[in-house]
This record gives C-alpha cells, sequence and structure tokens, in this order.
C-alpha cells in the first residue's frame, strides 16, 4: 500500500513481512538467520519495486497455437550503496537476471552523521535504464540523497530507491530533494534519534549482514 504522507513512498504490506521483520529486529537473531530473512523480504520488495517495467508484446508459440506474449522493453540497473546494500541485489537478480549491477560506496562520519564518498563503478546505459538504487536502511536521508545526486549527474532519469526500513526524516528529505524519484520499504520507523539512528530500527544493517558487529 502508498502512505499517503509521502506521495512517493509505497510501504509493502505483507503477514510474511510482518513476521520476518520481527526476527529482523531482534538482536538475538544470529547472523545466518538474519541473512536469509532479509532475502526473503528483500524479494517482496523487489516484486513491489519492478512492477513499473516497461514491456512490448512479442508473439509466442505454445505447445497448442501461438498467441501474444511479453518481454521487458528497458534494460534493469541495480546499484548497491556499499556496503549493506549488497544484502538486497540477489532479490533483484531473480527476478532480472540480465540486470547490470553497478557500486556507490559510501559510509557514515558518526560524528558529522553524513555520508562519505569512496568507490564508484556504474554500468553504461543510466539514461535509458530503469535504476533501482538499493540500501536496507533510509535514516536521515544523506547517503540516498548523494547517491541520488550522483546517479543524476551521470545521466540516470527513472530512479526508484528500494530500502528494508525507513524513517520519516529520510523520506521527506529524499522527496524534497528527488521528487522524481519513487521510494519503496518494507517498514516506516517512528523517527531517528539523538545517534541518526532509526527507531525502533534493527541497529546497524550491514554490521548484521556481514557478522561485524
Amino acid at each position: 500500500m502508498t502512505d499517503h504522507n509521502f506521495k512517493n513512498l509505497t510501504v509493502v504490506q505483507h503477514p510474511v513481512i510482518d513476521r520476518d521483520l520481527t526476527f529482523l529486529r531482534n538482536r538475538n537473531t544470529e547472523t545466518s538467520t538474519f541473512r536469509r530473512v532479509l532475502e526473503r523480504v528483500s524479494i517482496i520488495l523487489a516484486y513491489h519495486a519492478l512492477s513499473d517495467l516497461k514491456v512490448k508484446s512479442r508473439e509466442v508459440e505454445t505447445p497448442i497455437q501461438k498467441t501474444q506474449g511479453f518481454e521487458l522493453d528497458e534494460q534493469v540497473i541495480v546499484i548497491p550503496i556499499l556496503r549493506a546494500g549488497l544484502g538486497l541485489v540477489d532479490s533483484v537478480i531473480r527476478f532480472i537476471p540480465d540486470a547490470k549491477i553497478g557500486h556507490l560506496g559510501m559510509y557514515r562520519d558518526e560524528e558529522t552523521k553524513k555520508p562519505i564518498d569512496y568507490y564508484s563503478n556504474l554500468p553504461k546505459g543510466l539514461d535509458k535504464a530503469y535504476v533501482l538504487l538499493v540500501d536496507p536502511m533510509l535514516a536521515t536521508g544523506g547517503s540516498a540523497c548523494d547517491a541520488l545526486g550522483f546517479l543524476k549527474k551521470n545521466g540516470a532519469t527513472n530512479v526508484h530507491f528500494m530500502s528494508l526500513i525507513a524513517a520519516p526524516e529520510g523520506i521527506a528529505r529524499v522527496e524534497k530533494e528527488y521528487p522524481d524519484v519513487q521510494l519503496i520499504t518494507a517498514a516506516l520507523d517512528e523517527k531517528l534519534n539523538d545517534e541518526a539512528f532509526i527507531v525502533p530500527g534493527l541497529g546497524d544493517a550491514g554490521d548484521r549482514i556481514f557478522g561485524t558487529e
């Protein structure tokens, strides 16, 4: 469903997500379980995030007769914000095996709370592609907006952002700075705390995915 407080936000509601977010939020969930559950939730998110893909008709011959079928009519490029965004890539590849993959490396300065860029590697064709930027957490919106600005400067025009959980502050910032970007998440959480972490959140997604807590 779409959250009506934010015009570009879709909060995907599903009983499986409700159950699995409980595992992901639980501080006692082991790394192996966290990864497995994250993959399951991100598959549901990817299904929704790819719902706007353009298709074109093509003829196909069944064992009975010829009929109309469809094929995708645009290239998909999925771009994780390193490192935590890597945990969401495989879910997109399940649906679009020939998707191109770019990478944007950023980390948050713990004092300033601002994103620091350290790496980028983008496929060609951003200007004509369906670009899906992925990161488990949308907190302040700093990293997201920095990444979106970088993609826009490199020609991207049709960009969606997929996250596991989001804070209202981050959603508001992205909508203000990039009103043409659609946002897909599994949960809109309450707020950010004084340390700019999402409340109730699930901790540092990257640390929990890679076991570096």
